[in-house]
Parts: structure tokens; C-alpha cells; sequence
């Protein structure tokens, strides 16, 4: 196991990446403008994004909600096993169904500011933190997690699964470690349902 030491800027990203995240779709709900076509386009968009994130909590377990950087395990298996950061894909998959949905109806400036600010603070953020959990892995798990960096991309989806393959899947942490998720998810839902209403 890594030795304890002083935390860094890049720890403090982390154990506020969800505040720093909440801030780009209070952004959207309160300064977005949606048309039913951008709905139909976003929101679907935003599921899958969020379909993608359950299928890596379900390997990853209730570890992805610390506030710091732990590893029990490397998890290579689901969809680790075509890209090493699924959670953020899908969370980056999210946001862009969710900022499509909301700006149909925005001027191009207003919707480039909206897109800038929100996807430009998420890849910020991860940035920040990506660098700051391969670290604590190499060092935790050495030349195994050397060896699935060289079989699996950090961002850009494989075609197909690399093996070895190392984790098994179970669904009954996922209520545990979605629940915040669910719930700004069906926030996100319900601002567009009032931006349309109202």
C-alpha cells in the first residue's frame, strides 16, 4: 500500500470533484433554454452516459464515492476492460446529453458559453484527478496496472475487451453508490421539465 503522505491541490480537485461538477448543471438549469428536439436528443444522450457509469460502479463498487483515491482491488473486467476510466467517460457522456437538452433554444453564443463552461470544468477536473489516481495505482499495484495501460486506453474506448480480465460485476452496490447520481440526474429531469412548463 502507498505511504501516507501530505495531500496535494490535485487531492483537494478530488475530494470536491462533486461540488466543482454541480456547478456547470446549476449553470444549465438556471441559463439553459431547451426545445423539444434538443430533449429528444440530449436526454437519451444522458442516459446511456449514465447507463455506462452503473455498469462501471457494479465493478468498481462504493469505493468511486470516497473522498480520496483508494483501490481495493485493479478492476480490468466490464467496461475496464475497453477503457480505464468508464466512470468519467459516462459522466462526460452525461453532461453532453444534458447540455444538448438543455440549449436547443439558446443563441449559438449562449449555447458555445454553456458548453464551454460545463464540459470545459468536467475535463478540467479530470485533468486534475486522472493523473492523481494512476499514480496511487502504479504505486499500489506496480507492473499489473503497468501492464493494463498498455492494453487499455485511459479515454477512447477499445473496439473490443482486452484480457486478462480481473473484478466481478454485482448490482447491489450500485443503489449505494448511485443514490447522489440518481438524484441530481432526476433533478437534472425535473429543470427541464419546468424550463419547458414554465
Amino acid at each position: 500500500m502507498p505511504a501516507e503522505r501530505e495531500p496535494s491541490w490535485r487531492d483537494r480537485v478530488f475530494a470536491n470533484r462533486g461540488a466543482l461538477l454541480a456547478l456547470p448543471a446549476v449553470s444549465l438549469a438556471l441559463f439553459g433554454k431547451p426545445s423539444a428536439a434538443s430533449i429528444a436528443l440530449g436526454v437519451p444522450l444522458a442516459l446511456a452516459g449514465e447507463g455506462l457509469r452503473c455498469w462501471a460502479v457494479g465493478y468498481s463498487g462504493v469505493t468511486t464515492r470516497s473522498n480520496r483515491v483508494v483501490a481495493p482491488q485493479l478492476t480490468t473486467a466490464g467496461p475496464y476492460a475497453f477503457v480505464r476510466n468508464p466512470l468519467y467517460v459516462g459522466n462526460f457522456v452525461t453532461a453532453l446529453g444534458f447540455t444538448i437538452a438543455f440549449t436547443g433554444d439558446a443563441s449559438p453564443p449562449k449555447r458555445a458559453a454553456l458548453a464551454v463552461v460545463g464540459l470545459g470544468t468536467m475535463l478540467a477536473v479530470y485533468a486534475a484527478i486522472v493523473p492523481l489516481e494512476e499514480a496511487y495505482l502504479r504505486e499500489t499495484f506496480g507492473p499489473d496496472f503497468d501492464a493494463y495501460t498498455q492494453r487499455v486506453p485511459r479515454i477512447v474506448p477499445r473496439a473490443t475487451p482486452a484480457h486478462p480480465q480481473a473484478g466481478t460485476y454485482d448490482s447491489s452496490v450500485i443503489a449505494r453508490a448511485e443514490t447522489r447520481t440518481f438524484l441530481t440526474f432526476a433533478a437534472m429531469l425535473g429543470a427541464l421539465a419546468l424550463k419547458v412548463l414554465l
